[in-house]
């Protein structure tokens, strides 16, 4: 019964995950060259991000695209975020925003800093992204707005990017999950809100559906901000579509395995359900699933190695995680229950703020 019970969870993961291949491949960042196509208000969150900012305004300014300004939210940042945005501050296209406190009672941070930057934006097309995002072609924001573009009315597009940094045991199980967590192509057929998510290293809505729905007033308090908001706008018709875009743009997370550790940290349990009887159904379903299942049969194993070794394909991740991708799933397993433990104990800190436990 075990045995059977492991099959259907695989079958449905090759499912989802062949199907997506497929979506993805017809929805390819390719080269543009187009130099105008509306103005897009680009808008980063920071604090403490002194470390990533250089590659990420570099990459920016750089852009053939020149349509453009960047609206960077400096979030009482107490590293050299802001002798690092000095360098960066006689360029026209860029305006920096500093925090002048936390943020309210009840608000994440990110989000609130997000929400009071979008108040000045005056583009047609608001660009979303992290501040460790580096593009690395120079057609990168051209062709995000091309994509963007040929979408049907009502859609928000969100990215599939490439992943590079430390910490890829765990890092590159973000692209693994985009690629068998969610079947893309059903997102708009179905309509169902459970569909709905975006990426919020980098996602990108009209300022007339933006200014409509207000998706970060929405989730104000929320941790998992990008999830919420991808439901939010599905819920209300507009439609989260993914794009390919490791072609031209790349997510530097973490620089070591214990940042990364200490970043998830915070999500972890949130993903899995945010209170005790979803996470340990979903931990079981999760451990069972992927190393668990190894000792039911061999088969099982050679179908984890083999669904991350297509995942990681599609990311770029070096082939050496792939073969060691049960080490990641354990480790993952682990994160997990940390995670719980964390915030059951309220011990969850990011960037010097504690982080409440805020789930779906």
């Amino acid at each position: 019964m075990l045995f059977w019970f492991i099959l259907a969870i695989h079958g449905t993961l090759w499912l989802v995950l062949l199907s997506n291949l497929v979506y993805l491949r017809r929805r390819r960042l390719t080269q543009s060259e187009r130099a105008y196509g509306g103005f897009v208000s680009i808008i980063v969150p920071a604090r403490n991000e002194g470390h990533n900012l250089p590659r990420l305004l570099s990459s920016l300014l750089s852009q053939k695209y020149r349509q453009f300004e960047i609206i960077l939210y400096d979030d009482e940042s107490t590293d050299n975020t802001g002798a690092v945005l000095e360098q960066y501050s006689s360029d026209p296209r860029l305006t920096i925003v500093r925090g002048g406190g936390p943020p309210p009672p009840g608000w994440t941070g990110k989000v609130h800093a997000l929400y009071e930057a979008t108040r000045i934006a005056q583009g047609d097309l608001l660009l979303f992204l992290d501040a460790d995002v580096e593009f690395e072609v120079g057609w990168a924001l051209a062709s995000i707005v091309d994509a963007y573009n040929i979408q049907p009315e009502r859609s928000v597009v969100t990215a599939f990017p490439r992943y590079a940094g430390g910490g890829l045991l765990l890092v590159s199980l973000i692209p693994h999950t985009f690629l068998t967590g969610l079947p893309w192509s059903l997102v708009r057929t179905t309509g169902a809100r459970s569909l709905g998510a975006v990426n919020g290293q980098l996602w990108a809505i009209s300022s007339e559906d933006y200014f409509r729905l207000e998706p970060h007033l929405h989730v104000w308090n929320r941790v998992l901000e990008d999830v919420q908001i991808g439901r939010y706008l599905q819920e209300n018709g507009v439609t989260p579509v993914m794009v390919d875009v490791s072609g031209g743009v790349t997510v530097h997370m973490y620089d070591r395995l214990n940042t990364a550790w200490h970043g998830f940290r915070k999500n972890a349990y949130l993903l899995m359900g945010g209170s005790p009887i979803p996470f340990f159904f979903l931990l079981s379903t999760f451990a069972l699933a992927y190393w668990l299942c190894a000792f039911v049969s061999e088969y099982f194993l050679v179908s984890v190695v083999a669904q991350k070794f297509v995942s990681d394909r599609m990311s770029r991740v070096p082939a050496r995680f792939s073969l060691v991708a049960p080490l990641s799933f354990v480790m993952a397993s682990v994160l997990q229950l940390d995670s719980a433990f964390a915030h059951w104990t309220n011990r969850v800190r990011w960037k010097g703020r504690n982080v409440g436990p805020r789930g779906l």
